[in-house]
């Protein structure tokens, strides 16, 4: 639902001074997350920590003209074109226009709130019922004061059904967000002890999350939970309530008996005037069990024809937990679950653990911080926690923070240490010592559980690829210098980053303005995500297996079939998604991933059908572009793309980003630049140039010499007996092979390396992990820097002697390499 500007500044009651045109779709508070500035609103909110007005700035030169903020700042008057809608409280400006918003429809909202699965019974709700209704819901855990009013933006016209969390941590908090939400029903999953320390009583709390509910039809919940009893009486919300019960025949729903098998449960429940179903779910564990109960209240009331579908039940899929498993050193397996911590979270979190022991001969050990938001006397606290940790099975326990200093040498009767910080453990005995242990780790954010993380995962090389970050601001600022100002770049850091490393190089083009960055899959883009990297991200490859990682990690695929199309549309519609956007590939002769040009007219189509996807861009790939061989079929191509992008975009009505320059192109075809172009490997120092020094090189593989042989004349080196030293020679052994991405052809004399200033040849075959090199002409020695490419042994070269190209020597370089970036 589209918005003007003038109407948004009177609904959130806004002081300006001049008003130009614009429109508004997207609403935005992380300047990160940033995907169609020229319809975005940016809500500038400040706290604590944080200024959102740091950010305006930037978000002005990527083309954002419309702020919300709470002041109007002297660095604004240059920006003439930009509307500044000036509030007291820009929270609660949003919040404004959310509750605006959400009065536009007369739809059934279900609100969810509880200390517990929120978010499981929502997915599990859209699950069962997304067949029934247009569903719109709280993308991930959007659930707080500022999540919610995103949340409800989403709302259209076209939804029939509305599910929202709602979490709160304060009194007075739930206020906001009744309003904002206006549930029709309510569901309350539980009362736990999160946060429990901010209020008075846990009635004080239950009742607080109750007050969601104020105006609802009515409200599930668990009629065998006494708190919520009580506080549903004293809160007069009684004759509302929708209650299911294990122990209580006369409830409204009685779940006459669980059954466990092997991999599922069957579930028998007594409804209202006495019908039976049963209904079998493909869980096993006590949450996910209450959580589908909640969501069988929830359907009688709203959907009873839909509980005829017991089939539905069986397919539940789980929602996916926040727990990641990772190799360590030592023989180690680490489950890491630093997104919070609190006693609930922990009891799932050690049921993982236990799950993942299975006949492994490993310790369980729990490295375990304070936790910070019980609501509990520390002493009680550790109590309730090592008994867990005795029902569970852990052997071993390793906890950081004072309160786990102080109070838990007395509560943990098993194997225990205790340190007062992250860096005291670190440094400790305790953390040489792990080993063949399965390691599970639970801290708040603030004890930076990652350190430990990234320690335990510690990969030791003596081969390195250094990574010259100057040459690649050089290099990008290079090609910008050769583009019209308002041309936009996309920078490539596929297959990691073409070996470079993805992460680093990112941050270093984000830093420096650029527009997009490129991966190949969505894996690599979702790594780039959880590193920091807010500049938009385009999946050149995107696979049908990866939809869930592309939507969660705000990544914009490529879409280069019908099959493709329909698959992210339905996708799209599933998790109530509307304008993602996307980028329409076509085949001009390149004939690999495409749509033909005449398959144009189609794709429009489908595309107005629906609302969930949107056409950012159009491009193409050239086949030829660094060679002038090949520039009349260079000509053809380009002419047949901008045929069918005009088409494109004749058809769709919109304006769409134009681009099909690749570096080659950007250097010899630079007239064609249309709106945007694709920076690869020219970024990397590579040109396409002959004889071109303007390019810095960015990489310098090297290694060093672990021992020096001395060889008779006359005997064979290495495997095969392929190379016969001619001489007495001095041999030198390297720690690189073809595991670490060197060619095995470069061996026996086809390929050199760099000692001391002078070329010495491989010789022998190269073994996986070791190579040998003739340095009986150098002054070598043992532990001296050996140089496999860089600045004075160019990429380019090798690739020629192997008749291949740059591209794939550098990125077979493993990841075993340790990457080392570094400024001048």
């Amino acid at each position: 639902m589209r918005y003007h500007i003038r109407e948004i500044a009177a609904i959130i009651r806004a002081k300006y001074d001049v008003l130009e045109e614009g429109s508004i779709d997207h609403l935005l508070t992380d300047s990160r997350t940033l995907s169609f500035p020229e319809t975005t609103l940016f809500f500038a909110i400040r706290t604590p920590t944080n200024d959102g007005s740091k950010y305006i700035a930037e978000l002005y030169r990527l083309r954002v003209r419309h702020f919300v903020v709470s002041r109007y700042q002297p660095e604004f008057v240059e920006m003439k074109d930009a509307n500044f809608l000036i509030v007291k409280n820009v929270l609660a400006a949003l919040q404004q226009l959310a509750i605006h918003h959400r009065k536009q429809f007369n739809i059934p909202v279900i609100g969810i709130t509880g200390s517990n699965g929120k978010t499981t019974v929502k997915e599990l709700l859209y699950q069962l019922l997304h067949t029934e209704f247009n569903i719109v819901r709280s993308p991930r855990s959007y659930n707080s004061q500022l999540g919610v009013p995103l949340s409800l933006w989403q709302m259209n016209g076209n939804h029939t059904l509305g599910i929202f969390e709602a979490g709160i941590s304060q009194p007075n908090e739930m206020t906001h967000l009744r309003r904002i939400i206006a549930p029709t029903i309510g569901i309350l999953t539980n009362i736990g002890e999160a946060h429990q320390e901010n209020f008075t009583s846990p009635l004080q709390k239950c009742l607080e999350k109750l007050s969601l509910f104020n105006d609802c039809e009515v409200i599930i919940y668990n009629a065998d939970d006494k708190q919520i009893v009580h506080g549903l009486e004293v809160a007069c919300l009684s004759h509302k309530g929708l209650g299911w019960s294990r122990t209580d025949s006369e409830a409204q729903i009685f779940i006459e008996s669980v059954r466990y098998r092997e991999t599922t449960t069957e579930i028998n429940c007594t409804m209202f005037g006495g019908i039976t179903r049963t209904y079998e779910i493909p869980f096993t564990d006590a949450a996910s069990i209450e959580n589908v109960i909640h969501c069988i209240a929830l359907m009688i009331y709203l959907k009873p024809t839909a509980l005829g579908n017991t089939q539905a039940f069986q397919a539940l899929e789980p929602v996916a937990m926040r727990l990641e498993v990772k190799e360590g050193i030592n023989h180690c397996c680490l489950i890491n679950d630093t997104y919070n911590s609190d006693i609930n979270s922990l009891a799932i979190a050690l049921d993982f653990q236990l799950s993942r022991k299975g006949d492994k001969n490993l310790k369980t050990t729990v490295i375990l911080s304070d936790i910070l938001q019980s609501g509990l006397m520390p002493k009680v606290l550790y109590k309730k926690v090592a008994e867990l940790f005795r029902q569970k099975k852990v052997e071993r326990v390793i906890g950081i923070g004072r309160d786990l200093k102080t109070h838990g040498p007395a509560a943990f009767s098993m194997e225990s240490v205790f340190y007062g910080s992250t860096q005291e453990f670190i440094h400790s005995p305790s953390f040489k010592q792990l080993r063949d242990e399965l390691i599970l780790l639970k801290g708040s954010r603030v004890f930076h559980f990652e350190q430990i993380t990234e320690l335990l995962e510690k990969k030791v090389h003596e081969t390195i690829l250094e990574v010259n970050l100057d040459a690649i601001v050089h290099n990008y600022n290079y090609f910008r210098s050769i583009l019209r100002p308002e041309t936009q770049i996309v920078c490539m850091v596929k297959a990691f980053g073409y070996g470079v490393g993805s992460y680093e190089l990112a941050k270093t083009l984000q830093e420096h303005r650029c527009d997009y960055l490129a991966v190949a899959v969505a894996d690599e883009g979702a790594e780039l995500r959880k590193e920091g990297i807010f500049v938009p991200i385009i999946v050149m490859n995107p696979e049908f297996g990866s939809f869930n990682t592309l939507f969660e990690y705000r990544l914009e695929p490529e879409v280069y079939s019908f099959q493709l199309l329909n698959a992210l549309v339905r996708e799209a519609e599933r998790r109530g998604i509307v304008s993602w956007p996307v980028h329409v590939k076509i085949d001009t002769g390149m004939y690999r991933l495409g749509f033909r040009p005449e398959d144009i007219p189609e794709v429009c189509r489908q595309l107005k059908r629906q609302n969930g996807l949107y056409a950012r861009s159009v491009f193409s790939h050239l086949a030829g572009s660094d060679s002038a061989e090949h520039d009349g079929f260079t000509q053809q191509q380009i002419h047949a793309y901008t045929q069918a992008a005009d088409v494109l975009e004749k058809e769709l009505g919109n304006p769409v980003i134009r681009h099909i320059l690749n570096s080659a192109g950007i250097e010899r075809f630079t007239a064609y630049q249309f709106d945007m172009v694709r920076l690869g490997i020219g970024l990397y120092g590579i040109s396409a140039l002959a004889g071109s020094e303007t390019l810095q090189p960015v990489c310098t593989l090297k290694t060093v010499i672990l021992q020096i042989q001395e060889v008779p004349a006359g005997s064979s080196i290495g495997y095969g007996r392929k190379s016969y030293a001619d001489r007495d020679s001095r041999i030198a052994v390297i720690p690189i092979g073809y595991a670490d991405g060197l060619d095995r052809r470069l061996g026996n004399g086809v390929g050199e390396v760099i000692i001391r200033g002078r070329r010495c040849p491989f010789i022998g075959n190269l073994c996986m992990d070791i190579s040998m090199v003739d340095v009986t002409d150098v002054e070598a020695q043992e532990r001296d820097e050996v140089i496999i490419f860089g600045k004075k042994l160019p990429v380019s070269e090798i690739a020629r002697k192997l008749d291949t190209i740059p591209y794939e020597i550098l990125t077979s370089i493993s990841p075993r390499v340790k990457r080392v970036y570094y400024k001048e």
